[in-house]
């Protein structure tokens, strides 16, 4: 075989050596590989004289050892586009790419400050005059990079999450989330929030670790219409990363967390995920020293009743909560909802009560300065309709948070009872990546001692995904 082939250069110093190998099973091919390796073969001689080497040693009845070889050295040198998305396929992994830009007008119509507009954890805004801003609605920016490949018969996989807003953060904050600094010379930052690794089997299911969105109220949010523009705003005069949409009117903020989670296979349109979570502190409450992690799970069902789409879940979380001065508690909670989807329109339902949890956010007003924890609940249901490029929206929802006993009611007689908000949206499909959105907020905070409230927001702007 070799003598047919005239090398040049050191090339004929690699025949050579070829041609006195011994004889054993694969030799030929291991040094051929390893002169091309060297660059002593060019691609063009290396497929070809491994299309020989192989025909020799194949049966006669197997087929076309040259193009088998050369589409060999093709494939593991080759990149090619996915199939779906954006991405390619680099050997054996495949990349993709996705994200998001958005950004509203947002006019913030507030309260007028008074002694019975004081709400402590009040979602409404306060204020001597009215705010306008130009920034991210609920969501910030994203840009996220999935890779994934198989090895050994498990499907690996590694994700990163870099969710930029738009808006600048105060100078010296430690996080992206923290308030905002509308004077020049400031910068925007960036919220890591996901980086996580998964692997798993078809049949086995799949572990995930690191940080990524936490299981309790996923579906909450996920769910909201207000997640693709602004809901209440918060504090739209100093703006940072993100407006609340329903965040503590209708649900918990569910918060992306160092996790360890397995994820099962779908059986007949269930699928079941549960995971330890890092423990969180109280925000609030006495200062803490926790040695248990959380631990929170959710099942989804996903199925059709005749021409209805459903999609049904329940999600727990519960967490001990060491106090650092003696004794403790435990912080847990329960959700439940529904979306049914029939034709142009889709109705959502969605439950929470818990325990220690506190409202708008994990360890939020969770205990009294004693580590008596607080019980809290609430709501909300909505509707979106669509026709053709167009859709209208409408939601209304709550969260109620309840004293822990007599004595925090006489300590803390204006912390929040209930904050709620109506909400109304338009929207218009410019392309397939870009959606307009106009929005109308009232919000409402209502405190035990009777002291109440209320703000009207208006937002237009546009959403763009990839």
């Amino acid at each position: 075989m070799i003598s047919r082939i005239i090398l040049r250069g050191s090339a004929a110093l690699g025949a050579l050596a070829l041609a006195s190998a011994p004889a054993y099973a694969g030799t030929g091919e291991t040094l051929l590989k390893r002169l091309h390796e060297k660059g002593i073969l060019s691609d063009d001689e290396y497929a070809e004289l491994l299309a020989e080497e192989q025909a020799q040693a194949a049966p006669p009845s197997s087929a076309a050892p040259m193009e088998r070889a050369q589409e060999t050295l093709d494939s593991s040198r080759m990149v090619r586009m996915t199939e779906s998305g954006i991405g390619m396929e680099v050997g054996p992994a495949t990349i993709k790419f996705s994200g998001s830009v958005n950004g509203f007008y947002v006019h913030d119509n507030p309260d007028t400050p008074s002694a019975t507009t004081n709400v402590v954890g009040g979602i409404a805004s306060v204020g001597t005059r009215n705010s306008s801003a130009v920034r991210n609605g609920l969501l910030p920016g994203y840009l996220t990079v999935s890779v994934s490949t198989k090895q050994e018969g498990w499907d690996i996989g590694a994700f990163f999450g870099l969710y930029p807003g738009i808006n600048s953060t105060a100078w010296g904050a430690l996080g992206a989330n923290n308030g905002g600094q509308p004077t020049a010379l400031a910068t925007a930052g960036i919220d890591a929030r996901q980086t996580y690794l998964t692997f798993g089997k078809p049949g086995l299911g799949t572990i995930k670790i690191g940080r990524d969105i936490g299981l309790f109220a996923s579906e909450g949010i996920l769910n909201d219409i207000t997640l693709l523009s602004s809901g209440t705003p918060g504090n739209n005069v100093a703006p940072g990363n993100t407006t609340l949409g329903r965040i503590g009117v209708g649900y918990i903020y569910t918060d992306f967390q160092p996790q360890i989670t397995y994820t099962s296979p779908n059986f007949s349109g269930f699928q079941a995920s549960v995971g330890v979570f890092q423990p969180l502190d109280s925000l609030t409450g006495p200062a803490q020293s926790n040695s248990s992690p959380g631990v929170q799970g959710k099942l989804t069902y996903d199925g059709k009743l005749g021409g209805i789409g459903t999609r049904f879940w329940v999600s727990g979380v519960s967490q001990k909560h060491d106090i650092a001065a003696g004794g403790s508690y435990t912080g847990k909670g329960l959700d439940l909802g529904g979306k049914v989807t029939a034709g142009p329109i889709a109705v959502t339902g969605y439950y929470y009560t818990a325990r220690g949890l506190g409202t708008t956010v994990f360890g939020l007003f969770d205990t009294d300065a004693l580590g008596n924890p607080r019980k809290s609940d609430g709501f909300y249901a909505q509707a979106l309709a669509t026709s053709g490029k167009i859709g209208v929206g409408a939601s209304y929802g709550e969260s109620s948070l309840h004293h822990a006993n007599a004595a925090d009611a006489l300590a803390n007689p204006d912390l929040v009872k209930t904050n709620s908000s109506y909400v109304g949206q338009l929207r218009y499909s410019l392309t397939s990546w870009v959606t307009l959105i106009g929005e109308y907020v009232h919000s409402k905070a209502k405190a035990h001692s009777g002291n109440a409230a209320e703000s009207d927001a208006m937002a237009l702007g546009g959403i763009l995904f990839f």
